[in-house]
Order: C-alpha cells, then sequence, then structure tokens
C-alpha cells in the first residue's frame, strides 16, 4: 500500500518551495510526484504552427522526490507521517502517526 496518493494535501519539506503546499496531481514510477503549483519551471519551446501550438516560454510543473514532501495534518496544520493500520476485518487503512486518526474515510 502506498503511503501517498493522488489528491493527497501535502507540505515541500526541501527545496526553493519548502514550506508551500498543494495537491498531488501525478505519481511517476521512481519514486517521484507532481505537485499543483510547486516546483514550476520554464521551458523554451519552438513553435509548431501545424500542429497548432504556439512557441515561446511556457511554465510547467517539475517533479519532486518523494522524500522532499510530506502528508499534511489539516487537524494539526502541520506536515505528518503516514503509518499503515489493519483493522478488525482485515482492511488495511492509512493513519497519521501523529494522532492516529484515518486518513481515508
Amino acid at each position: 500500500m502506498n503511503k501517498l496518493k493522488q489528491n493527497d494535501l501535502v507540505v515541500v519539506l526541501a527545496g526553493k518551495d519548502k514550506g508551500k503546499t498543494g495537491e498531488i496531481t501525478r505519481i511517476l514510477d521512481n519514486d517521484r510526484v507532481f505537485v499543483s503549483g510547486i516546483n514550476m519551471i520554464k521551458r523554451h519551446t519552438k513553435g509548431n504552427p501545424q500542429a497548432g501550438q504556439p512557441g515561446g516560454i511556457i511554465e510547467k510543473e517539475a517533479p519532486l522526490h518523494i522524500s522532499n514532501i510530506a502528508i499534511f495534518n489539516r487537524d494539526a496544520g502541520k506536515a505528518d507521517r503516514v503509518g499503515i493500520k489493519t483493522l478488525e476485518d482485515g482492511k488495511r487503512v492509512r493513519v497519521y502517526k501523529s494522532n492516529g486518526e484515518q486518513i481515508d474515510s
């Protein structure tokens, strides 16, 4: 079971965007994630009139390593760690390490 999932609210722990929060939009296989509005880079692209793509400077998100983000605990208002807990019926759920509350409803 993955500890972080798509649409989780996370906070950046290291890098130029340290302290900013955003939602995970995509998770890559090599332990990298895309977070909305975080780690924005500028790419200079050449236009392609046949495909209808304009040229210029395009700003887009770059992936962050999963070790540089942590899940945001809305109740505590700070970054938290994720644990896995097995319920009585055998179902595994994600919980916050600080208070033991379930992340998934």
